[in-house]
Protein backbone atom coordinates (compact mmCIF):
# COMPACT_ATOMS: atom_id res chain seq x y z
CA UNK A 1 0.00 0.00 0.00
CA UNK A 2 1.50 3.34 -1.02
CA UNK A 3 1.57 6.27 1.37
CA UNK A 4 -1.12 7.96 -0.69
CA UNK A 5 -3.43 4.94 -0.56
CA UNK A 6 -2.83 4.88 3.17
CA UNK A 7 -3.84 8.49 3.54
CA UNK A 8 -6.88 7.81 1.35
CA UNK A 9 -7.85 5.04 3.77
CA UNK A 10 -7.64 7.57 6.56
CA UNK A 11 -9.88 9.93 4.64
CA UNK A 12 -12.53 7.30 3.87
CA UNK A 13 -12.60 6.07 7.43
CA UNK A 14 -12.80 9.63 8.62
CA UNK A 15 -16.08 10.02 6.75
CA UNK A 16 -17.42 7.00 8.60
CA UNK A 17 -16.61 8.43 12.00
CA UNK A 18 -17.57 12.05 11.50
CA UNK A 19 -21.25 11.22 12.07
CA UNK A 20 -20.69 10.28 15.71
CA UNK A 21 -22.67 12.89 17.63
CA UNK A 22 -23.21 11.49 21.10
CA UNK A 23 -20.17 10.77 23.21
CA UNK A 24 -21.10 7.13 23.69
CA UNK A 25 -22.46 6.76 20.17
CA UNK A 26 -19.26 5.31 18.80
CA UNK A 27 -20.82 3.30 15.98
CA UNK A 28 -21.05 4.95 12.54
CA UNK A 29 -24.17 4.15 10.58
CA UNK A 30 -22.24 1.91 8.21
CA UNK A 31 -20.23 0.13 10.91
CA UNK A 32 -20.57 -3.63 11.21
CA UNK A 33 -21.91 -5.08 14.37
CA UNK A 34 -19.19 -5.18 17.01
CA UNK A 35 -18.85 -8.95 16.94
CA UNK A 36 -18.29 -8.91 13.19
CA UNK A 37 -16.02 -5.84 13.37
CA UNK A 38 -13.58 -7.55 15.67
CA UNK A 39 -13.73 -11.02 14.17
CA UNK A 40 -10.72 -10.33 11.95
CA UNK A 41 -7.38 -8.57 12.16
CA UNK A 42 -8.43 -6.13 9.42
CA UNK A 43 -11.45 -5.25 11.52
CA UNK A 44 -9.11 -4.24 14.34
CA UNK A 45 -7.00 -2.22 11.89
CA UNK A 46 -10.09 -0.39 10.67
CA UNK A 47 -11.19 0.36 14.23
CA UNK A 48 -7.73 1.64 15.23
CA UNK A 49 -7.52 3.85 12.15
CA UNK A 50 -10.95 5.14 13.09
CA UNK A 51 -9.61 6.15 16.50
CA UNK A 52 -6.89 8.27 14.93
CA UNK A 53 -9.41 9.79 12.54
CA UNK A 54 -11.68 10.64 15.47
CA UNK A 55 -8.72 12.34 17.18
CA UNK A 56 -8.35 14.42 14.02
CA UNK A 57 -11.94 15.65 14.15
CA UNK A 58 -12.08 19.46 14.16
CA UNK A 59 -13.80 19.37 17.55
CA UNK A 60 -10.76 17.64 19.06
CA UNK A 61 -7.15 17.79 17.86
CA UNK A 62 -8.07 18.59 14.28
CA UNK A 63 -8.62 22.20 15.34
CA UNK A 64 -10.14 23.07 18.72
CA UNK A 65 -7.48 21.45 20.90
CA UNK A 66 -4.60 22.61 18.73
CA UNK A 67 -5.27 25.71 16.63
CA UNK A 68 -8.26 27.57 18.02
CA UNK A 69 -10.22 27.17 21.30
CA UNK A 70 -7.37 25.97 23.50
CA UNK A 71 -5.07 28.73 22.21
CA UNK A 72 -7.74 31.34 22.88
CA UNK A 73 -7.86 30.10 26.48
CA UNK A 74 -4.10 30.75 26.61
CA UNK A 75 -4.65 34.30 25.35
CA UNK A 76 -2.58 33.76 22.23
CA UNK A 77 -4.90 35.17 19.55
CA UNK A 78 -5.89 38.79 19.01
CA UNK A 79 -9.64 39.20 19.48
CA UNK A 80 -11.66 42.38 19.10
CA UNK A 81 -13.94 43.17 22.01
CA UNK A 82 -16.69 44.03 19.58
CA UNK A 83 -16.71 40.50 18.14
CA UNK A 84 -20.23 39.49 17.29
CA UNK A 85 -22.29 36.55 16.04
CA UNK A 86 -20.51 33.23 15.81
CA UNK A 87 -17.16 34.90 16.47
CA UNK A 88 -18.16 36.20 19.89
CA UNK A 89 -17.26 32.82 21.35
CA UNK A 90 -13.61 33.61 20.59
CA UNK A 91 -13.80 36.74 22.73
CA UNK A 92 -15.52 34.92 25.59
CA UNK A 93 -12.98 32.08 25.48
CA UNK A 94 -10.09 34.51 25.67
CA UNK A 95 -11.81 36.35 28.54
CA UNK A 96 -12.45 33.01 30.31
CA UNK A 97 -16.14 33.82 30.57
CA UNK A 98 -17.36 30.30 31.23
CA UNK A 99 -20.89 31.43 32.03
CA UNK A 100 -21.57 32.19 28.37
CA UNK A 101 -23.70 29.56 26.65
CA UNK A 102 -21.49 29.58 23.56
CA UNK A 103 -18.40 28.81 25.64
CA UNK A 104 -20.15 26.04 27.56
CA UNK A 105 -21.36 24.51 24.30
CA UNK A 106 -17.88 24.67 22.75
CA UNK A 107 -16.24 23.09 25.80
CA UNK A 108 -18.99 20.48 26.10
CA UNK A 109 -18.36 19.45 22.51
CA UNK A 110 -14.64 18.98 23.16
CA UNK A 111 -15.39 16.92 26.25
CA UNK A 112 -17.86 14.70 24.41
CA UNK A 113 -15.59 14.10 21.43
CA UNK A 114 -12.64 13.24 23.68
CA UNK A 115 -14.69 10.52 25.30
CA UNK A 116 -15.91 9.42 21.90
CA UNK A 117 -12.28 8.62 21.02
CA UNK A 118 -11.67 7.01 24.40
CA UNK A 119 -14.63 4.65 24.13
CA UNK A 120 -13.56 3.61 20.65
CA UNK A 121 -10.13 2.76 22.07
CA UNK A 122 -11.78 0.86 24.93
CA UNK A 123 -13.64 -1.33 22.44
CA UNK A 124 -10.38 -2.24 20.74
CA UNK A 125 -8.73 -3.10 24.06
CA UNK A 126 -11.63 -5.20 25.31
CA UNK A 127 -12.00 -7.19 22.09
CA UNK A 128 -8.26 -7.70 21.59
CA UNK A 129 -7.97 -9.12 25.11
CA UNK A 130 -10.58 -11.80 24.39
CA UNK A 131 -9.99 -12.50 20.71
CA UNK A 132 -6.31 -13.31 20.27
CA UNK A 133 -7.07 -15.73 17.42
CA UNK A 134 -8.04 -12.80 15.18
CA UNK A 135 -4.42 -11.67 14.98
CA UNK A 136 -1.65 -13.18 12.86
CA UNK A 137 0.70 -13.30 15.88
CA UNK A 138 1.05 -12.07 19.46
CA UNK A 139 3.42 -9.25 18.53
CA UNK A 140 0.85 -7.73 16.20
CA UNK A 141 -1.85 -7.99 18.85
CA UNK A 142 0.47 -6.27 21.33
CA UNK A 143 1.06 -3.36 18.96
CA UNK A 144 -2.66 -2.84 18.32
CA UNK A 145 -3.47 -3.02 22.04
CA UNK A 146 -0.50 -0.83 22.95
CA UNK A 147 -1.64 1.90 20.60
CA UNK A 148 -5.19 1.71 21.91
CA UNK A 149 -3.99 2.08 25.50
CA UNK A 150 -1.82 5.02 24.41
CA UNK A 151 -4.73 6.71 22.62
CA UNK A 152 -6.85 6.38 25.76
CA UNK A 153 -4.05 7.79 27.90
CA UNK A 154 -3.37 10.67 25.49
CA UNK A 155 -7.01 11.78 25.61
CA UNK A 156 -7.49 11.13 29.32
CA UNK A 157 -4.41 13.24 30.09
CA UNK A 158 -6.02 16.15 28.29
CA UNK A 159 -9.27 15.58 30.17
CA UNK A 160 -7.19 16.04 33.31
CA UNK A 161 -5.27 19.03 31.97
CA UNK A 162 -8.43 20.79 30.80
CA UNK A 163 -11.04 19.87 33.40
CA UNK A 164 -9.07 18.73 36.46
CA UNK A 165 -7.66 20.59 39.46
CA UNK A 166 -4.49 22.62 39.15
CA UNK A 167 -1.53 20.33 39.93
CA UNK A 168 -0.09 20.87 43.40
CA UNK A 169 -2.78 23.46 44.01
CA UNK A 170 -5.79 23.45 46.26
CA UNK A 171 -6.96 20.19 44.81
CA UNK A 172 -9.69 17.80 45.78
CA UNK A 173 -12.45 19.89 44.24
CA UNK A 174 -12.99 17.92 41.05
CA UNK A 175 -13.41 14.20 40.51
CA UNK A 176 -13.07 13.20 36.88
CA UNK A 177 -14.32 10.22 34.86
CA UNK A 178 -11.67 7.79 33.68
CA UNK A 179 -13.36 5.66 31.09
CA UNK A 180 -12.66 1.96 30.71
CA UNK A 181 -16.20 1.09 29.55
CA UNK A 182 -17.50 -0.02 26.16
CA UNK A 183 -21.24 -0.40 26.68
CA UNK A 184 -23.77 2.37 26.35
CA UNK A 185 -25.34 1.74 29.75
CA UNK A 186 -22.12 1.41 31.75
CA UNK A 187 -21.46 4.27 34.11
CA UNK A 188 -17.94 5.67 34.18
CA UNK A 189 -16.15 5.69 37.52
CA UNK A 190 -14.93 9.10 38.72
CA UNK A 191 -11.64 9.60 40.54
CA UNK A 192 -9.94 12.31 42.57
CA UNK A 193 -6.76 13.85 41.18
CA UNK A 194 -4.27 11.36 42.66
CA UNK A 195 -6.34 8.27 41.82
CA UNK A 196 -6.93 9.56 38.30
CA UNK A 197 -3.18 10.09 37.89
CA UNK A 198 -2.56 6.48 38.96
CA UNK A 199 -4.97 5.21 36.30
CA UNK A 200 -3.32 7.40 33.67
CA UNK A 201 0.23 6.32 34.48
CA UNK A 202 -0.88 2.70 34.61
CA UNK A 203 -2.26 2.96 31.07
CA UNK A 204 0.99 4.50 29.87
CA UNK A 205 3.01 1.73 31.50
CA UNK A 206 0.72 -0.83 29.86
CA UNK A 207 1.17 0.81 26.46
CA UNK A 208 4.94 0.89 26.93
CA UNK A 209 5.14 -2.79 27.90
CA UNK A 210 2.95 -3.90 24.98
CA UNK A 211 4.94 -1.90 22.42
CA UNK A 212 8.37 -2.73 23.85
CA UNK A 213 10.23 -4.98 21.37
CA UNK A 214 7.03 -5.49 19.33
CA UNK A 215 6.86 -2.10 17.65
CA UNK A 216 8.42 -2.14 14.14
CA UNK A 217 10.32 1.00 15.18
CA UNK A 218 12.79 -1.33 16.90
CA UNK A 219 13.62 -2.89 13.52
CA UNK A 220 13.35 0.06 11.15
CA UNK A 221 13.92 3.81 11.18
CA UNK A 222 10.97 6.21 11.08
CA UNK A 223 12.01 7.27 7.57
CA UNK A 224 12.01 3.68 6.34
CA UNK A 225 8.60 2.99 7.85
CA UNK A 226 7.21 5.98 5.97
CA UNK A 227 7.97 4.01 2.80
CA UNK A 228 6.95 0.47 3.79
CA UNK A 229 7.00 -0.79 0.19
CA UNK A 230 10.78 -0.27 0.16
CA UNK A 231 11.49 -2.48 3.17
CA UNK A 232 10.78 -6.08 4.08
CA UNK A 233 7.66 -5.36 6.12
CA UNK A 234 5.18 -8.22 6.02
CA UNK A 235 2.30 -6.07 7.19
CA UNK A 236 2.21 -2.60 5.61
CA UNK A 237 -0.34 -1.50 8.20
CA UNK A 238 2.58 -1.49 10.62
CA UNK A 239 4.24 1.27 8.60
CA UNK A 240 3.92 5.02 9.00
CA UNK A 241 4.84 4.89 12.69
CA UNK A 242 5.01 8.69 13.03
CA UNK A 243 1.27 8.84 12.41
CA UNK A 244 0.72 6.28 15.18
CA UNK A 245 1.41 6.24 18.90
CA UNK A 246 4.59 4.20 18.60
CA UNK A 247 6.89 3.18 21.46
CA UNK A 248 8.98 6.37 21.46
CA UNK A 249 5.88 8.55 21.25
CA UNK A 250 4.58 6.75 24.34
CA UNK A 251 7.83 7.51 26.18
CA UNK A 252 7.44 11.18 25.21
CA UNK A 253 3.83 11.10 26.40
CA UNK A 254 5.03 9.65 29.69
CA UNK A 255 7.46 12.55 30.03
CA UNK A 256 4.62 15.04 29.37
CA UNK A 257 2.36 13.35 31.93
CA UNK A 258 5.04 13.06 34.62
CA UNK A 259 5.97 16.72 34.20
CA UNK A 260 2.35 17.79 34.51
CA UNK A 261 1.94 15.69 37.64
CA UNK A 262 5.04 17.22 39.22
CA UNK A 263 7.08 14.00 39.11
CA UNK A 264 10.22 15.62 37.76
CA UNK A 265 12.65 12.73 38.16
CA UNK A 266 10.36 10.38 36.26
CA UNK A 267 9.75 13.05 33.61
CA UNK A 268 13.50 13.47 33.12
CA UNK A 269 14.14 9.74 32.80
CA UNK A 270 11.39 9.34 30.19
CA UNK A 271 12.53 12.37 28.19
CA UNK A 272 16.20 11.41 28.34
CA UNK A 273 15.35 7.90 27.15
CA UNK A 274 13.91 9.40 23.97
CA UNK A 275 16.83 11.80 23.48
CA UNK A 276 19.42 9.06 23.96
CA UNK A 277 17.61 6.37 21.94
CA UNK A 278 19.65 4.91 19.06
CA UNK A 279 19.18 2.12 16.57
CA UNK A 280 21.41 -0.92 16.16
CA UNK A 281 23.91 1.19 14.21
CA UNK A 282 24.11 3.85 16.90
CA UNK A 283 22.08 6.38 14.88
CA UNK A 284 19.67 8.50 16.97
CA UNK A 285 16.07 7.33 16.63
CA UNK A 286 14.88 10.93 16.41
CA UNK A 287 16.64 14.31 16.57
CA UNK A 288 15.72 17.97 16.73
CA UNK A 289 14.92 19.16 13.24
CA UNK A 290 12.91 22.32 13.73
CA UNK A 291 15.45 24.69 12.22
CA UNK A 292 16.06 22.47 9.18
CA UNK A 293 12.34 21.77 8.68
CA UNK A 294 11.20 25.38 8.88
CA UNK A 295 13.98 26.50 6.54
CA UNK A 296 12.72 23.91 4.06
CA UNK A 297 9.14 25.18 4.44
CA UNK A 298 7.93 22.32 6.66
CA UNK A 299 6.38 24.58 9.29
CA UNK A 300 4.84 21.75 11.34
CA UNK A 301 8.32 20.20 11.81
CA UNK A 302 7.50 16.68 10.54
CA UNK A 303 11.06 15.41 10.85
CA UNK A 304 11.08 15.82 14.61
CA UNK A 305 7.54 14.57 15.21
CA UNK A 306 7.38 11.45 17.33
CA UNK A 307 3.64 11.41 16.69
CA UNK A 308 1.50 13.43 14.33
CA UNK A 309 -2.05 13.14 13.06
CA UNK A 310 -2.37 12.66 9.33
CA UNK A 311 -5.05 15.05 8.13
CA UNK A 312 -5.49 15.39 4.40
CA UNK A 313 -7.71 18.48 4.72
CA UNK A 314 -5.56 20.30 7.28
CA UNK A 315 -5.01 23.28 5.00
CA UNK A 316 -8.75 23.72 4.56
CA UNK A 317 -9.36 23.43 8.30
CA UNK A 318 -6.50 25.80 9.07
CA UNK A 319 -7.83 28.59 6.85
CA UNK A 320 -8.91 30.23 10.10
CA UNK A 321 -5.17 30.86 10.57
CA UNK A 322 -4.89 32.40 7.09
CA UNK A 323 -1.44 31.11 6.17
CA UNK A 324 1.34 32.55 4.09
CA UNK A 325 -0.06 34.96 1.59
CA UNK A 326 -0.33 38.74 1.79
CA UNK A 327 -4.04 38.83 2.51
CA UNK A 328 -6.72 40.72 4.35
CA UNK A 329 -8.12 39.06 7.46
CA UNK A 330 -11.76 38.02 7.71
CA UNK A 331 -13.92 38.14 10.81
CA UNK A 332 -13.43 34.41 11.43
CA UNK A 333 -9.62 34.46 11.14
CA UNK A 334 -7.25 34.00 14.07
CA UNK A 335 -4.15 36.16 14.08
CA UNK A 336 -2.07 38.41 16.30
CA UNK A 337 -0.58 41.87 16.12
CA UNK A 338 2.98 42.70 15.13
CA UNK A 339 3.47 44.25 18.57
CA UNK A 340 2.49 40.95 20.20
CA UNK A 341 4.72 39.04 17.80
CA UNK A 342 7.65 41.23 18.82
CA UNK A 343 6.86 40.48 22.47
CA UNK A 344 6.82 36.81 21.59
CA UNK A 345 10.34 37.10 20.16
CA UNK A 346 12.03 39.84 22.19
CA UNK A 347 15.56 38.61 21.40
CA UNK A 348 17.37 37.08 18.44
CA UNK A 349 14.25 37.27 16.28
CA UNK A 350 16.21 37.76 13.08
CA UNK A 351 18.12 34.54 13.79
CA UNK A 352 15.20 32.44 15.00
CA UNK A 353 13.59 30.48 12.15
CA UNK A 354 10.34 30.31 14.09
CA UNK A 355 10.10 34.08 13.57
CA UNK A 356 11.78 34.50 10.19
CA UNK A 357 9.96 31.68 8.36
CA UNK A 358 6.94 30.85 10.48
CA UNK A 359 4.81 34.00 10.30
CA UNK A 360 3.12 36.07 7.62
CA UNK A 361 3.91 39.57 8.85
CA UNK A 362 2.10 41.39 6.03
CA UNK A 363 -1.43 40.66 7.14
CA UNK A 364 -4.03 43.40 7.08
CA UNK A 365 -7.15 43.51 9.22
CA UNK A 366 -9.98 45.43 7.57
CA UNK A 367 -7.41 47.26 5.48
CA UNK A 368 -5.15 48.20 8.38
CA UNK A 369 -1.60 46.84 8.61
CA UNK A 370 0.24 45.71 11.73
CA UNK A 371 -0.95 42.12 12.02
CA UNK A 372 0.62 38.68 11.66
CA UNK A 373 -0.62 35.16 10.93
CA UNK A 374 1.12 31.88 11.67
CA UNK A 375 2.04 29.66 8.70
CA UNK A 376 2.28 26.36 10.62
CA UNK A 377 -0.35 24.62 8.51
CA UNK A 378 0.11 26.57 5.29
CA UNK A 379 1.71 25.09 2.16
CA UNK A 380 1.59 25.38 -1.60
CA UNK A 381 -0.96 23.11 -3.24
CA UNK A 382 1.68 21.74 -5.62
CA UNK A 383 4.17 20.88 -2.87
CA UNK A 384 5.73 17.41 -3.08
CA UNK A 385 5.10 14.65 -0.52
CA UNK A 386 2.10 16.45 0.97
CA UNK A 387 1.08 13.49 3.12
CA UNK A 388 4.45 13.19 4.85
CA UNK A 389 5.53 16.80 5.31
CA UNK A 390 2.50 19.09 5.21
CA UNK A 391 -0.83 17.36 5.84
CA UNK A 392 -0.10 16.76 9.48
CA UNK A 393 -0.87 18.09 12.95
CA UNK A 394 2.03 17.71 15.43
CA UNK A 395 1.07 15.89 18.63
CA UNK A 396 4.44 15.06 20.20
CA UNK A 397 7.74 16.60 19.09
CA UNK A 398 11.37 16.34 20.07
CA UNK A 399 11.34 20.04 20.97
CA UNK A 400 8.94 19.27 23.82
CA UNK A 401 11.05 16.31 24.92
CA UNK A 402 14.10 18.57 25.11
CA UNK A 403 12.26 21.26 27.05
CA UNK A 404 11.06 18.65 29.55
CA UNK A 405 14.59 17.31 30.02
CA UNK A 406 15.99 20.83 30.40
CA UNK A 407 13.44 21.68 33.08
CA UNK A 408 13.75 18.45 35.06
CA UNK A 409 17.41 17.42 35.00
CA UNK A 410 19.19 17.72 38.34
CA UNK A 411 22.43 18.60 36.51
CA UNK A 412 22.61 22.35 35.76
CA UNK A 413 25.44 21.79 33.29
CA UNK A 414 23.31 19.30 31.38
CA UNK A 415 20.38 21.75 31.40
CA UNK A 416 22.55 24.42 29.75
CA UNK A 417 23.95 21.95 27.21
CA UNK A 418 20.52 20.64 26.24
CA UNK A 419 19.16 24.18 25.98
CA UNK A 420 21.99 25.19 23.67
CA UNK A 421 21.24 22.17 21.45
CA UNK A 422 17.53 22.94 21.49
CA UNK A 423 18.08 26.55 20.38
CA UNK A 424 20.65 25.67 17.71
CA UNK A 425 19.04 22.64 16.08
CA UNK A 426 15.46 23.53 16.85
CA UNK A 427 15.45 27.27 16.25
CA UNK A 428 18.69 28.22 14.48
CA UNK A 429 19.96 30.35 17.39
CA UNK A 430 23.53 29.85 18.62
CA UNK A 431 23.77 30.33 22.38
CA UNK A 432 27.15 31.59 23.61
CA UNK A 433 26.45 31.77 27.35
CA UNK A 434 24.96 29.74 30.17
CA UNK A 435 21.35 30.55 30.97
CA UNK A 436 20.77 28.47 34.11
CA UNK A 437 22.43 28.28 37.48
CA UNK A 438 21.41 26.50 40.67
CA UNK A 439 19.02 29.30 41.66
CA UNK A 440 17.27 29.66 38.31
CA UNK A 441 13.57 28.90 38.16
CA UNK A 442 13.75 26.95 34.93
CA UNK A 443 9.99 26.61 34.65
CA UNK A 444 9.59 30.39 34.43
CA UNK A 445 12.47 30.75 31.98
CA UNK A 446 11.07 28.07 29.68
CA UNK A 447 7.44 29.18 29.62
CA UNK A 448 8.17 31.72 26.83
CA UNK A 449 9.73 28.89 24.82
CA UNK A 450 6.46 26.98 24.99
CA UNK A 451 4.68 30.06 23.62
CA UNK A 452 7.13 30.42 20.75
CA UNK A 453 7.54 26.74 19.96
CA UNK A 454 4.01 25.36 20.19
CA UNK A 455 1.92 28.27 18.94
CA UNK A 456 -1.21 26.73 17.31
CA UNK A 457 -0.36 23.28 18.72
CA UNK A 458 -2.41 23.63 21.91
CA UNK A 459 0.19 23.29 24.68
CA UNK A 460 0.40 26.77 26.24
CA UNK A 461 -2.74 26.71 28.39
CA UNK A 462 -1.54 23.49 30.01
CA UNK A 463 1.94 24.94 30.56
CA UNK A 464 0.43 27.93 32.34
CA UNK A 465 -1.79 25.64 34.40
CA UNK A 466 0.93 23.28 35.63
CA UNK A 467 3.10 26.29 36.51
CA UNK A 468 0.23 27.86 38.43
CA UNK A 469 0.82 31.09 36.50
CA UNK A 470 -1.17 34.03 37.83
CA UNK A 471 -0.59 35.99 34.63
CA UNK A 472 -0.84 35.15 30.96
CA UNK A 473 0.90 37.23 28.33
CA UNK A 474 -1.67 39.43 26.55
CA UNK A 475 -4.33 38.83 29.22
CA UNK A 476 -5.01 41.77 31.52
CA UNK A 477 -6.76 39.98 34.38
CA UNK A 478 -5.16 37.92 37.13
CA UNK A 479 -5.54 34.21 36.46
CA UNK A 480 -7.06 32.13 39.26
CA UNK A 481 -7.55 28.39 39.68
CA UNK A 482 -11.13 28.81 38.49
CA UNK A 483 -9.84 29.93 35.10
CA UNK A 484 -7.80 26.76 34.73
CA UNK A 485 -10.57 24.32 35.67
CA UNK A 486 -13.26 24.06 32.99
CA UNK A 487 -15.29 21.37 34.76
CA UNK A 488 -18.11 23.83 35.37
CA UNK A 489 -18.69 23.96 31.61
CA UNK A 490 -19.47 20.26 31.44
CA UNK A 491 -23.09 19.27 31.83
CA UNK A 492 -23.60 15.53 31.39
CA UNK A 493 -24.80 12.62 33.43
CA UNK A 494 -21.20 12.28 34.52
CA UNK A 495 -21.13 15.80 35.90
CA UNK A 496 -24.56 16.13 37.52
Amino acid sequence: MSKYRFILLYAVLGILFISCNDWLDVNPETEQKEKEQFSSYRGFCTALTGCYMAMGNTDVYGQKLTMSDIELLAGLWYVKEESYGDQSVNYYLKMHDYKQDKVRKAVQTIYSKLFNVIVQANKIIANAETNAEAFPDEATRSVIMGEAYAIRAYCQLDVLRLFGDVPNGNGGKVSLPYSEVTAFNDRIVRYDFDSYAEKLLSDLKKAESLLKDNDPIFSYAFEDLNNPANIELDDTYMGYRQSRLNYWAVKALQARAYLYLGQKEEAYLAAKAVIDATDADGVPVMELAGDEDRTAGYHACPNECLFYLSKYDVKTVAKILIGGADVDARADNLYTTLDCLNELFPENKDLDTRYTTGWNKNLKSYGNSGFAAIKKYYFADDAEDLALYYQIIPMLRMSEVYLIAIETTADVEEANSLYADYLLYGCGVALNHEVFDAQTNRTEVLLPEYRREFFAEGQMFYAYKRAGASRMLWCDDEITDEVYVLWSCVNTEFNP
